[in-house]
């Protein structure tokens, strides 16, 4: 084995990785100096609900696509073929559920918090719980998001390790922190730009040197790496088409149906319509850059076949190995190495800047606001800004936690992955099942992480030990896939030899990661269901509206009304589409004192309408003054049709 082989960068390289830098700090000062200025709470932390389509959709792709995943897929493809490739079948359902189904919901709500909607559908207990799960879930990845990459880096290019990772934690902290979402945004769109392509002049240059795309699919199919459709249905099967095709449904929905990062996206979203359609504009774009991913695997397949440079010694894991890849090809081509870093650090960026706003956002609006109703806007933004930053500094502590834990590296994105199941089995307990209660939620709640965190860390301990014989041949550190709800993947190349089948509790931690967001979401939801029947089930006049979604009563149209009305499923989204743009919505909320008081806001982008909006407002609320029911749970909602 030969020692780990260091190439280095050439001024130009360092240049343009700076350029990448100042470019999305500069956005960040352009979007903090003009406009509103970022003075509001609306404009920093939904952009005034202003964005359109493209940048929508752009940043919600930069959001998922993470370094970790630049890094993990051509490596994933270069060990095991194309197999992985199958994971865009998942993208279809995963990306059309949230359109039409939690979009909808979200959207006519009026919502600053995704975990607002699970005060209005069960009670402030679990809103605090979803919130609180979330803030967990993001800290720990932060840091881990931020150092992994500069660690390979390091490995590879002698790059500056603590440099890398406090340029890229305090650039990000600036433009989020002084920007807001708007400019987190369109940092997102540049960063895409920058993503695309580095991964283009990999392919394109490691393909000409190979002798062309031709002579790489040759080698690929020659060296067994084009994978055929499996159709295997054991989910104990790491990579199957079910696996990724079906499982990997149920990872989308809990990234782009219920993540506070990208619903924020859809919320900042001029129209419900431009929201609906920046899910379909994003779809072929994660189509490409998978495709990418896996073309990159291959050309790397086609420069060292069998003979990787992980069996070489010259790196010591696969997330290693892209890079060393990139600088061997772009050897003699100065500034092209520096272009897919940046690239790679935009992967970094998009994802640490999202993070930071969305758990500004979360706390402000979940954990501040309630308790203090009467603080000012100018206050409230102020405070927004500081959170943003104080968890910038949070994401620096955590890299450095991250540089010390070693192999507890790969229990960090177990923890992380374990987290976003838990999540959306809550969301889809409240708006599948209206006769879902509270103590079912928060009870489904838990049970569903103390499921998560018994496979995850059960499974993780099992590889260990096998591990222990025989030193793992290739470990993959990084997830392979996204930045939100994937787990560690270790992978022992004694995989392949045939052993027998794992059975009881064995089984269960020998579940393919992929099935992990499906498993933990369905614990939540069977458990929360059966909590609820127990402690009896919420009825159709406790509900407030809009905030189910009429699923139930869609899938059982066959029924008379009599019975529909019994099982709880005739909650009809009432208003049409075309009526979105024009009708106020009366949204329910609670003070801290536990006094309900309605919300008066109209979903109309025009500015020229706000004094007409005020006076509906005024005019409402002494409507509801003179009318003695008006409690939480019987705020009417106005929605809208699907």
């Amino acid at each position: 084995m030969g020692e780990v082989v260091q190439m280095h960068f050439t001024t130009v390289d360092y240049v343009i990785f700076a350029l990448l830098l100042v470019a999305s700090a500069g956005i960040g000062l352009f979007y903090a100096f003009s406009g509103g200025r970022q003075r509001t709470t609306q404009e920093f932390l939904m952009a005034d609900r202003s964005m359109s389509c493209l940048p929508v959709s752009l940043s919600l792709l930069a959001t998922f696509q993470s370094a970790v995943a630049i890094l993990g897929a051509p490596s994933e493809v270069y060990t095991f073929g194309t197999q992985y490739w199958f994971l865009g079948c998942s993208y279809f359902l995963g990306l059309l559920i949230p359109a039409h189904v939690f979009i909808p919901v979200f959207y006519r709500l009026r919502l600053s918090s995704a975990y607002e909607y699970l005060e209005l559908r069960f009670n402030k207990t679990v809103r605090i719980c979803g919130t609180v799960t979330f803030i967990f879930q993001m800290v720990i990845y932060m840091g881990v998001v931020l150092y992994a990459p500069a660690l390979a880096l390091n490995a590879v290019t002698g790059f500056d390790l603590w440099g890398a990772v406090l340029a890229m934690g305090l650039v990000c902290t600036v433009y989020t922190a002084l920007g807001g979402l708007k400019a987190v945004i369109w940092t997102d769109v540049f960063q895409t730009v920058v993503m695309f392509a580095g991964q283009l002049a990999v392919i394109v240059v490691g393909a000409s040197q190979a002798g062309g795309i031709g002579e790489v699919w040759r080698k690929a199919i020659n060296g067994s790496r084009i994978s055929g459709l499996d159709l295997n249905p054991d989910p104990l099967e790491r990579h199957t088409f079910w696996t990724l095709g079906v499982g990997g449904v149920f990872l989308m929905l809990a990234l782009y149906g219920v993540n506070q990062a990208q619903v924020q996206r859809y919320l900042s979203s001029r129209t419900e319509k431009e929201a609906v359609m920046s899910c379909y504009v994003v779809f072929p774009c994660q189509q490409i850059v998978l495709s990418l991913g896996c073309l990159m695997g291959l050309v790397m397949f086609a420069r060292y076949g069998e003979d990787s440079p992980l069996d070489k010694g010259y790196v010591k894991t696969n997330d290693q190995m892209v890079l060393y890849f990139v600088m061997d090809v772009f050897r003699d081509l100065p500034g092209l190495p520096g272009l897919f870093v940046a690239c790679l650090f935009s992967g970094a960026l998009s994802t640490i800047s999202s993070a930071f706003n969305s758990l500004a956002t979360v706390t402000m609006e979940d954990l501040i606001k309630p308790y203090f109703p009467n603080m000012t806007e100018a206050k409230a933004t102020l405070l927004s800004k500081g959170l943003a930053l104080a968890y910038g500094l949070v994401c620096l502590a955590m890299a450095y936690l991250a540089s010390i834990m070693g192999s507890v590296l790969q229990a960090a994105f177990s923890i992380f992955g374990m987290v976003g199941g838990p999540l959306l089995g809550l969301f889809c307990l409240g708006m599948f099942f209206p006769w879902a209660n509270s103590i079912g939620a928060v009870v489904g709640l838990a049970s569903g992480l103390a499921m998560a965190f018994w496979i995850g860390i059960g499974s993780f301990v099992m590889r260990m030990s096998v591990a222990t014989p025989v030193p793992p041949l290739n470990t993959t550190a990084l997830p392979l896939f996204d930045n939100m709800t994937t787990t560690v993947m270790t992978t022992l190349a004694s995989a392949t030899t045939a052993k027998p089948r794992p059975t009881g509790v064995e089984a269960l931690y020998s579940l393919s990661y992929m099935w992990y967001s499906a498993h933990n979401s369905a614990t939540v939801v069977v458990v929360g269901l059966i909590v609820s029947f127990l402690t009896g089930p919420m009825k159709e006049k406790e509900l407030t509206p809009g905030t189910v979604y009429p699923v139930l009563g869609t899938l059982l149209f066959f029924l008379p009304e009599r019975y529909r009305e019994k099982l709880c499923c005739v909650t009809p989204l009432s208003q049409k589409p075309k009526e979105i743009s024009t009708q106020p919505y009366q949204m329910a909320k609670k003070d801290s004192n536990g006094a309900a008081h309605c919300k008066d806001d109209t979903v109309t982008e025009d500015k020229e309408t706000e004094s007409a909006r005020a006076q509906t407002e005024e005019e409402d609320l002494e409507a509801r003054i003179v009318r003695p029911s008006c409690q939480l749970t019987a705020h009417t909602v106005q929605e809208t049709a699907l």
